[in-house]
């Protein structure tokens, strides 16, 4: 795999400590791992910074009501300034196989693609709603999006989803970043930013993350409610 320089990965956190197990196993497992792991922090009242500190991550702490999903990666991708790829994860996001992270970054061997995201797969013991929710999300098949897609996918040719997905730092530069304020999105924003510049979207299907939640039917509409917006 052709080299892409320093990649950075960054997991914003809150209260992550019953996810850490999981979490850091399948980070130390990648079989080409981050060069830097940096945890951002949003005042953990559990022992989240001390297991960073203990993983030897990179971390920063930050208040809660300073956290933005636009301009705390932003400020992240800024601080990792020698990375040439930042991938972003949650913290209930775990990375399924060996070979996921390397699955991700292979999508970067074309030039043009500016961003890439991973299949998310549902969790273990998901209900059918979840499971249905990432299925049809997440197919089987990779691809890869350009501006003129929007022509047969419409909003789709935007999908993507920062629970794992990596960005080139020349493609988010281009497009002035990751947007300050936004309720949620800053991904799909982003996207179709990197879109109208002349930038690929890739979709990695072999690039896996276990991922899904169990909300009611109220927390799903607001949340479709919010990314409406």
């Amino acid at each position: 795999m052709p080299s892409h320089g320093q990649v950075a990965l960054v997991i914003p956190t809150l209260n992550a400590a019953s996810d850490w197990h999981a979490l850091v196993g399948a980070i130390q497992s990648q079989e080409r791992p981050p060069d830097q792991v940096l945890i951002v922090d949003s005042e953990s009242t559990d022992c989240t910074l001390a297991l960073a500190h203990a993983s030897q991550f990179l971390s920063a702490k930050i208040s809660r009501a300073s956290f933005n999903h636009g301009g705390t990666r932003q400020w992240a991708v800024q601080h990792m300034k020698d990375a040439e790829i930042v991938v972003f994860l949650t913290q209930d996001a775990i990375l399924a196989s060996p070979d996921s992270l390397e699955a991700l970054l292979r999508t970067f061997d074309d030039p043009l693609v500016g961003a890439a995201f991973g299949r998310q797969l549902p969790r273990n013991g998901a209900n059918a709603i979840e499971a249905h929710a990432r299925l049809f999300n997440y197919p089987m098949d990779s691809s890869v999006r350009a501006f003129e897609s929007r022509e047969t996918l419409g909003f789709k040719a935007i999908f993507i989803s920062n629970s794992f997905a990596a960005y080139r730092r020349r493609a988010l530069e281009a497009v002035g970043g990751f947007p300050p304020d936004v309720i949620l999105g800053e991904d799909t924003i982003t996207a179709a930013h990197l879109l109208m510049k002349g930038w690929r979207i890739a979709y990695a299907a072999d690039a896996q993350v276990y991922h899904s939640h169990a909300y009611s039917w109220l927390q799903e509409f607001r949340r479709y409610f919010d990314t409406g917006v």
